[in-house]
């Protein structure tokens, strides 16, 4: 087969020779950035200086002294971004800025309104009416666009603060219209709160007077409603009936408890006389005077019998007498306890009989206490409607009191103050006459320096031819090479130039690159191409790129990985985990399910597999048929085999048709020589040979592989 015509040589640019143009023209070029210097210079001094003065406010809630903390904090965390933004929007205004134009008399300055003082130029193209009237447009508006376009208002970012920058030719001027405005936006809010705080107090009056009125017949029903059903109140909360019980209740807990205490009293005194036990240790008897008084006798004649009897006899009339006396006292004694006895049990009975009095007149309370809890239920219903009613005037009543205290205008404060006001500025903000002649003279610089090495490529002498390129043979070279052995060509079949055993490398890479090949396997209408890489990865990232290049062509084309490594596989799957060739060979899938396309072109890939690479290869001689098959559906299948041998390759190749395509990239001439031959003892007379140009990445880096 041979090879194609030998097109255009690849160039380089020459990037030594581009300096050196400049260099050679460094006169023009630093008197074009010396002339754009100096054209700076005078533009800016021709410039009117524009000065810059700002003032900044700090948006917070203002409350007079005698308002609440807590209404403040309220109302100052209220403030948040949004109320930023919309301060900001209020002082951009239309009527604030017409305010502060008024009384600044923008109007009189010539930077406000240039229409009023213009040129013959300006009027000669109103009459042709190229440019439209200026005067037409109110003179307050156009003063009115020229102050915005000098005014800048904005929100500092993470906070409450706003500024407020003006621009203008006067420096006095500058900072006179920001502080104007700040005065009459802080005007603006006093007004506003004044006003609200007005229509309020408006609003109040007559709702306290009729509130008032409100109030004055709820607590008029009450009283009507307490003397009809007797529910009057003896204090502040409690009715004459609540109280009666109250009091009757209290009163018999303490008479039955001292009935208790009666009952008690009695029944110990009775046991001691029942027993015959001394009763002297109870209290009721140790409290009797009488008893006392008696104990005493008894001891003074026990005292004399004792002193007696040491001396007379029981018979003795003395000891008899004495001893009458003392069962005398006993038994006075003893009338006295029972005495005692009888008091207790009497105030017993009176308790009990008061006890059963009061228990009597609370049941007779308890049963009208039903009839008064259903009256009291709907006095409480009037009672709370009277407070409801009384609460609302008071809150009124204090609103009320505090608007009034309001009606000044320093009372109420704007939410903002000033926290920095404009100064006027000493130094010009604009123009910066430094940095644009900085500007202006490296800008020439770089422009002229790119004008002279676009006028040195378009000439041609900054260009050189590419290096590293296998070149065809020239005539001459092809006239003095000999075929080499096993490579003659055919009397119909052209072959490409063979090598002799010792040749002399000087081809042009172009005629043996993959474009070329490309060419020739779509010219000769070539069904299946079986690619040899010798040289491993790089050499089967050139069939890729053979592959993508046919494909763009528009043809149907199929790559088929036949490689150990899976180059192809990875620089055109979108995953090396696709079921392919060796999944094909096993019988696991379909021959539809073993292609896929091509992740950057429109060709498509029979990717490596992920079966057993040895068990598929017992069935490699199937592969001819499946690639016969797979030509019925593409214009070109391309079997990448890697670094195979020729005897391996006789296996798969077609012999009517089919092209073997040697892919080499640095090779040289004795290894050429060698693989020829190989490939020629296997019958292979005709060998197409593919060099890129250039090392490609295996990775498919390389940008003609991408």
């Amino acid at each position: 087969m041979s090879v194609s015509p030998m097109p255009q040589p690849d160039v380089d640019i020459d990037l030594g020779r581009l300096v050196k143009a400049v260099w050679e023209k460094k006169a023009l070029v630093a008197g074009l950035t010396a002339a754009a210097a100096g054209l700076a210079f005078v533009v800016t001094g021709m410039i009117n200086p524009l000065y810059k003065s700002e003032t900044r406010l700090l948006i917070e809630t203002r409350e007079p002294v005698y308002t609440s903390d807590q209404n403040s904090q309220s109302a100052a965390t209220a403030l948040d971004e949004r109320a930023v933004t919309s301060q900001v929007e209020i002082l951009r205004s239309t009527d604030l800025l017409k305010q502060v134009a008024r009384e600044l008399n923008l109007s009189s300055h010539k930077e406000f309104d240039s229409a009023a003082k213009s040129s013959a130029i300006a009027d000669l193209l109103v009459l042709l009416g190229l440019k439209k009237n200026p005067l037409d447009v109110p003179a307050e508006e156009r003063v009115l666009k020229a102050f915005n376009k000098k005014l800048d208002i904005y929100a500092v970012p993470g906070s409450r603060v706003i500024g407020i920058q003006f621009s203008s030719e006067d420096a006095s001027l500058a900072a006179e219209v920001p502080n104007a405005l700040v005065d009459a936006y802080l005007a603006f809010q006093s007004g506003a709160k004044l006003e609200n705080n007005t229509d309020a107090s408006a609003w109040l009056e007559p709702e306290i007077a009729r509130l008032r009125e409100k109030v004055r017949e709820s607590e008029a029903k009450v009283a009507e409603y307490r003397s009809q059903t007797g529910l009057l109140l003896v204090n502040q909360q409690d009715t004459i009936s609540a109280k009666q019980l109250s009091d009757i209740s209290t009163e018999l807990s303490r008479v039955r408890g001292e009935r208790a205490d009666s009952e008690a009293r009695a029944q110990s005194v009775r046991n001691a006389l029942k027993n015959g036990q001394a009763v002297d240790a109870v209290s009721d008897v140790l409290s009797s005077p009488v008893v006392q008084r008696l104990r005493e006798s008894e001891g003074n004649i026990r005292a004399q019998i004792a002193d007696l009897s040491t001396t007379l006899l029981e018979a003795h009339p003395r000891m008899k007498g004495l001893r009458a006396q003392l069962n005398d006292v006993e038994n006075q004694i003893v009338g006295e306890i029972r005495k005692v006895l009888s008091s207790l049990e009497s105030n017993a009975r009176v308790a009990r009989i008061r006890e059963e009095e009061l228990t009597a007149q609370l049941n007779a309370l308890k049963a009208g206490s039903g009839r008064e809890g259903e009256e009291a239920v709907e006095l409480r219903s009037l009672e709370r409607e009277a407070a409801a009613q009384r609460d609302l005037l008071e809150t009124y009543l204090g609103r009320y009191r505090e608007a009034a205290s309001r009606s000044e205008p320093k009372a109420l404060p704007a939410d903002a103050r000033v926290i920095s006001r404009a100064v006027p500025a000493s130094e010009a903000y604009y123009p910066k006459t430094g940095p644009i002649i900085i500007v202006a003279a490296l800008a020439t610089f770089l422009l002229s320096s790119v004008g002279v090495m676009l006028a040195e490529l378009f000439s041609g002498r900054a260009l050189r031819p590419s290096s590293g390129m296998i070149r065809e043979p020239s005539a001459g070279q092809k006239e003095n090479v000999a075929p080499a052995p096993g490579l003659e060509p055919g009397p119909a079949t052209p072959v490409m130039p063979a090598i002799a055993a010792t040749p002399t490398i000087a081809n042009d890479a172009d005629d043996f690159s993959v474009e070329a090949v490309a060419d020739q396997l779509v010219t000769d209408a070539t069904p299946v191409a079986v690619c040899i890489s010798p040289e491993g990865d790089e050499g089967s990232a050139a069939s890729v790129m053979l592959a993508r290049t046919v494909a763009g062509e528009g043809y149907r084309t199929l790559l088929i990985d036949l490689t150990g490594s899976g180059c192809p596989t990875e620089l055109m799957a979108e995953s090396v985990r696709l079921p392919g060739l060796t999944d094909l060979m096993c019988g696991d899938i379909a021959i539809a399910d073993s292609i896929h396309p091509d992740r950057l072109s429109s060709a498509h890939i029979i990717p490596h597999g992920n079966a057993n690479a040895r068990r598929a290869m017992r069935a490699v001689d199937r592969l001819p048929m499946v690639i016969d098959a797979l030509t019925e559906a593409y214009d070109l299948v391309i079997v990448e085999c890697g670094a195979a041998d020729a005897a391996s390759v006789a296996r798969i190749a077609r012999s009517d048709g089919g092209e073997i395509v040697l892919s080499l990239l640095r090779s040289g001439e004795a290894e050429l020589a060698a693989y020829l031959a190989e490939f020629n003892a296997h019958g292979f007379e005709d060998v197409l040979l593919m060099t890129p140009g250039e090392p490609n990445d295996p990775m498919g880096h390389h940008s003609s592989a991408a």
